[in-house]
């Protein structure tokens, strides 16, 4: 897809300028981005940093051939009645909001737009997210290969079919959050061993970092690490053999349950 598209973004919070600086690392030009955003300080910032400009919510969807809509899922629809009228009938329309359908978004503009689902995350925020995409019908490869593009600016990117993106919102749209609980209470537990405050953090956070990278760089499963690490009747195995007197598997599985079935009453 040429960079001269123009793209309109649709609320500027911290994921939409995520998207934004997604945008220009993957070589859209500055100049044909938009933004719509209510708080003028706002807008001053990200012109300011980004040289973009700021339009109209009519401008924008009028004008624009990608329309980036990053706004909660209960403004969704509200936002959906607002541009109906003026949006540019070829632009494809790319929304980010947990638990609101390709369906519902067709429905709530009632054009022919095509329209594009994304789960993404908020390690996107420092280039290391996982977005997973959802094309509906009408959407070309053209267009489907530009979303994966910018969206691999962000870190990674898989395509799931549509019935599966509760699954994924339960699974890394909501899996930041699991992984920050975990590291607060082993910051908690290591306080309460008498480690101050700093040092466990400090010791908890890069514990954490470590894992994660070697779990990345290694080539190894998590099985294979943590059974390299378990040596028989010693420490680690104490600690991992408390986690499963305590069922840790099933209260993981129960959560996501949770998570999913949120997302799903959220359409």
């Amino acid at each position: 897809m040429a960079n001269q598209q123009k793209v309109a973004v649709l609320g500027a919070g911290v994921m939409g300028e995520a998207l934004i600086a997604a945008l220009i690392a993957s070589g859209v030009s500055p100049l044909v981005i938009s933004i719509v955003e209510k708080r003028a300080d706002r807008c001053s910032e990200l012109v300011g940093k980004y040289a973009i400009t700021v339009d109209s919510l009519e401008g924008a969807v009028s004008t624009s051939d990608l329309i980036l809509v990053v706004v909660k899922p209960q403004d969704m629809a509200a936002t959906l009645d607002q541009i109906k009228g003026s949006i540019n009938s070829s632009a494809v329309v790319i929304t980010f909001a947990a638990g609101k359908t390709i369906a519902f978004i067709e429905q709530g503009l009632g054009t022919a737009n095509p329209v594009v689902r994304v789960m993404p995350n908020t390690p996107t925020l420092v280039g290391a997210g996982m977005a997973a995409i959802s094309l509906g019908a009408g959407v070309s490869a053209k267009q489907s290969e530009f979303v994966s593009g910018f969206l691999a600016a962000t870190g990674k990117v898989i395509e799931v079919s549509e019935d599966l993106q509760d699954a994924v919102t339960a699974t890394s749209g909501s899996g930041p959050a699991y992984f920050f609980r975990f590291v607060e209470a082993m910051v908690d537990g290591a306080k309460a061993l008498g480690l101050s405050d700093a040092d466990a953090t400090t010791l908890t956070v890069q514990t954490i970092v470590g894992a994660a990278k070697l779990l990345d760089e290694s080539g190894k499963s998590a099985t294979t690490l943590r059974e390299n690490v378990t040596s028989p009747n010693g420490t680690t195995a104490a600690a991992l053999a408390s986690f499963e007197s305590h069922q840790l598997g099933n209260v993981v599985a129960h959560a996501m349950k949770a998570a999913r079935d949120r997302s799903q009453e959220l359409a």
